[in-house]
């Protein structure tokens, strides 16, 4: 049997292979937060083509933690229902699933949240938006580490088999542990001790509801790409130890942000026409002038967090490192794991454009997928569309 194919244990949850479908945005949630059909049948479809440990899109733990219009919320009572529905779909097509949280901190809007964004600082204005974001107090501090907690209780009611703290891509958690975002001077920052604080005093507020021996995952950046120096391999290094001497059931590693380096996320083609139209009328000249100048800089590259993975992975002990980004060739996927890279190979836009490739994989049909990396399933959120794959171009908007 093909290692892809070998079970891994992720704290006391069996998974059946190594496949895992990385958190990915899909603005398909209902405009309240809650879970719709469409969001439960994208989910179900990949439990039935076999994926291994399912994680949906990332979601708001608290009302000021909300990123987009469309985006899966956790942050009330009122969400369980539909989550436990999307839940027991996935396990009745013999699927696991793990709910990524998280909260936006700088990286939304006031549209959005009603006030200006929160940040651990506030340095610097968002080069999208120009906002400058508001820094937290003491007090709205515990309240997101607490709501944190809160939020995992209500992933445990709605019967998931494990959580996954999103502590990549620019978000308030990786805002707190990037020396880039994070200028404080008191004890949540001036140190990469301080700094990772915040991760830390998360992960113990949501390890207090969880039951004996369910897993918790961090997706962390190996590199922030941000404009003056964030998170580096070298600083990834450093957190990944500590979060094995955690004893996280898993470390998953991204790099970029959506709003610093989203093509260092998510390399191959940039659909500058795509983006472009996304953008109000008065910003498009300079957005055109700006997407043109990254075309052919971010040319598309397999496996391109392997060389991280290469670093952190000595120091993770027995944490499984799961790598994601540019994995297409299901012989590299094989030697990554077989030449220990990491233990899982994690995947977002393959899984965007064929739901049963792992079971294609599994019954011999298929040596790469097909994903071309053209990008415009990325684009489409920007125009609040559902994610799928648009190779031959978005619909009108």
């Amino acid at each position: 049997m093909s290692i892809l194919f070998t079970p891994i244990d992720l704290g006391n949850v069996q998974v059946k292979n190594r496949f895992i479908h990385s958190a990915t945005y899909e603005v398909m949630a209902i405009e309240t937060g809650e879970v719709s059909d469409k969001l439960i049948k994208r989910y179900q479809r990949l439990a039935k083509g076999e994926v291994g440990l399912i994680i949906p899109g990332y979601m708001y733990v608290h009302p000021l933690g909300r990123s987009y219009k469309y985006q899966t919320g956790i942050h009330n009572d009122d969400m369980i229902p539909g989550l436990r529905k999307l839940v027991e779909a996935v396990h009745q097509e013999g699927g696991k699933i793990a709910f990524q949280l998280a909260h936006a901190g700088r990286q939304t809007t006031k549209a959005m949240i009603g006030q200006t964004p929160l940040g651990p600082s506030s340095k610097g204005r968002n080069p999208i938006t120009f906002v400058k974001p508001k820094e937290m107090s003491a007090d709205q501090i515990q309240e997101v580490i607490q709501a944190f907690g809160i939020a995992a209780n209500r992933a445990v009611e709605a019967g998931v088999d494990g959580i996954q703290l999103h502590a990549a891509h620019g978000y308030l958690i990786n805002q707190f542990i990037s020396p880039f975002f994070n200028h404080r001077k008191d004890e949540w920052g001036g140190s990469d001790t301080n700094r990772f604080r915040f991760l830390k005093k998360v992960l113990s507020e949501v390890r207090k509801v969880l039951p004996q021996g369910m897993p918790v995952f961090v997706k962390l950046n190996a590199h922030d790409y941000t404009p003056q120096e964030g998170i580096t391999p070298s600083l990834a290094v450093t957190y990944a130890r500590w979060l094995s001497e955690l004893e996280i059931n898993g470390l998953e590693i991204s790099c970029g942000s959506p709003v610093y380096s989203f093509m260092n996320m998510c390399r191959g083609d940039v659909p500058v026409k795509e983006l472009v139209n996304s953008l109000p009328f008065w910003k498009r000249p300079l957005g055109k002038l700006m997407l043109r100048n990254m075309v052919g800089k971010y040319d598309f590259e397999e496996g391109y967090n392997i060389e991280a993975a290469k670093m952190i992975k000595p120091v993770l002990g027995k944490t499984p490192l799961f790598v994601v980004g540019g994995l297409r060739q299901v012989a590299e996927m094989r030697e990554v794991l077989e030449k220990q890279y990491a233990d899982c190979i994690s995947m977002c836009r393959p899984f965007i454009r064929e739901p049963f490739i792992v079971k294609k994989i599994k019954e011999g049909n298929a040596e790469a997928v097909t994903c071309v990396s053209c990008n415009r399933c990325l684009a489409a959120v920007t125009h609040n569309i559902p994610v799928q794959c648009y190779n031959r171009g978005l619909p009108e908007s």
